[in-house]
């Protein structure tokens, strides 16, 4: 196979899955990884993809922070697949953290009736949606509001954070590596999650498979730290194999 025709195979592959890895596609079209590295390398500076740890993701994903209505709109298929695959660890009495984010939107909404929880978050959209819902018990952590994600940050959230424990926080990051562990570009962002790690017995990522391999600025948890990884069944073998080695669950929806 040419050059070109790898780079359109490529290209094709990327619209498809959003992510591929250099060892899986040396071996379908039976090249060395030296060679599929090169070709993520040059089709990086003509900007149709970019280059992650062990492979290469969309060029949509180069963009540092999608403000919260956008990302409502990406990948939705697998974050509503991921949020109701989420939903399942749920038990009647638990006390959880919700973050601010797209997938973790969509968790709050199929969170089934009846269920008696005490939620915690910092995005006044889920606590709004969440209060016709007597059966639930919501605390809306104060502080800055920040327009981007609609979520709130600073001292104030830190604070309420550092005085609550919890079952489990579902969480959501923009990149996820083993080295790094979970990223997002903010860092008033990175450290109300830092709390909400904190204030968890358990810490629960919920993520599409085009976030595993990328590192955004600021680190808001050590891959030791996280105990559930939830995605989609896009996530590569080698990838799960480094996960489960490093301690994380991952669940696939």
């Amino acid at each position: 196979m040419f050059a070109n025709q790898r780079h359109e195979y490529i290209c094709d592959l990327l619209r498809h899955q959003r992510r591929i890895e250099v060892i899986d596609t040396a071996r379908t079209l039976e090249v060395t990884p030296e060679t599929i590295r090169k070709d993520l390398d040059l089709l990086e500076k003509e900007g149709l993809l970019r280059r992650v740890h062990g492979g290469a993701i969309l060029v949509e994903n180069l963009r540092a922070e999608i403000n919260i209505d956008s990302r409502l709109h990406l990948y939705n298929d697998e974050k509503v697949a991921i949020a109701t695959r989420a939903v399942s660890m749920l038990k009647d009495g638990d006390s959880i953290i919700i973050d601010s984010g797209s997938t973790t939107h969509l968790f709050s909404q199929c969170i089934p009736e009846g269920i008696e929880l005490m939620v915690v978050t910092n995005s006044p959209h889920i606590a709004l949606n969440l209060s016709n819902r007597p059966e639930l018990s919501v605390l809306l952590i104060g502080g800055r509001l920040r327009s981007k994600t609609a979520s709130t940050v600073d001292a104030w959230a830190i604070d309420a954070l550092s005085d609550i424990r919890v079952s489990i926080a579902f969480m959501g990051a923009n990149g996820i590596s083993i080295e790094r562990g979970a990223t997002t570009p903010d860092p008033s962002e990175a450290a109300v999650k830092r709390g909400m790690v904190h204030a968890a017995k358990e810490v629960v990522i919920l993520a599409d498979s085009t976030k595993y391999g990328d590192e955004k600025f600021a680190r808001f948890a050590n891959i030791g730290e996280i105990s559930k990884l939830i995605t989609d069944s896009s996530l590569s073998d080698s990838a799960i194999s480094a996960l489960q080695g490093a301690g994380v669950e991952v669940v696939l929806s």
